[in-house]
């Protein structure tokens, strides 16, 4: 049996399929001469098609892919339902109000969307270190439900900016503007994530001293 990918090549597989060729086939299309309401379907079909592959061939599948396949089925309905090019934009800020809901719940779960989900894409030998630092270490585990925190309202701003640039930038721009948006805030939400939960580490670490 094939091994799982795991760690940046697994990040950089869902970062191709899940957001760069979507994007990429939209502008495709749009040269081509389709209509917005045409190309921002099709762009949903190859996450859609992923997701279903795994659901067959893996049988047991991480509930976030679940949940992701949820979500893009949940927009493509939405689409099939509206002709109005505005609302099909926004539709994604719909689906994103909704993930920075999600993970804020997780935090009433056992272990926080930002652990589970980062230990999935991590090697196997660094995803022990985490279980273990998340049995042993009460920093550790503040650090992760602080990122949580982090993370769902960032998801939670991201959806009211999606709105707003749905109805008020020229259609065509509108997707290009969203990746740019989701890229910028995942960066600084990891990034100041990553130093805060350094930052914490270490005054457990002089403490201990």
């Amino acid at each position: 049996m094939k091994t799982p990918r795991s760690g940046p090549a697994a990040f950089t597989g869902f970062l191709l399929i899940d957001l760069v060729v979507p994007l990429a086939s939209y502008y495709l299309l749009r040269a081509l001469g389709a209509s917005v309401w045409t190309a921002l379907l099709a762009g949903a079909a190859l996450p859609m098609l992923r997701l279903s592959a795994s659901l067959v061939l893996r049988r047991s599948v991480p509930g976030a892919s679940l949940f992701t396949l949820g979500l893009i089925t949940a927009g493509s309905a939405i689409g099939l339902l509206t002709a109005d090019p505005r609302l099909l934009m926004a539709r994604e800020s719909y689906l994103t109000g909704f993930v920075g809901g999600w993970i804020l719940l997780s935090l009433l779960r056992a272990r926080p969307l930002v652990f589970t989900a980062t230990v999935g894409f991590m090697p196997p030998a660094a995803a022990e270190d985490w279980h273990r630092s998340w049995e042993t270490s009460e920093t550790f585990r503040r650090a992760m439900r602080g990122m949580t925190w982090g993370f769902g309202l960032a998801f939670l701003i991201d959806a009211a900016a999606r709105v707003v640039m749905s109805y008020t930038l020229p259609l065509d721009l509108v997707p290009a503007a969203s990746a740019a948006l989701l890229a910028v805030m995942l960066a600084a939400v990891v990034q100041t994530g990553k130093a805060w939960g350094r930052r914490r580490m270490s005054h457990v670490t002089e403490a201990s001293v």
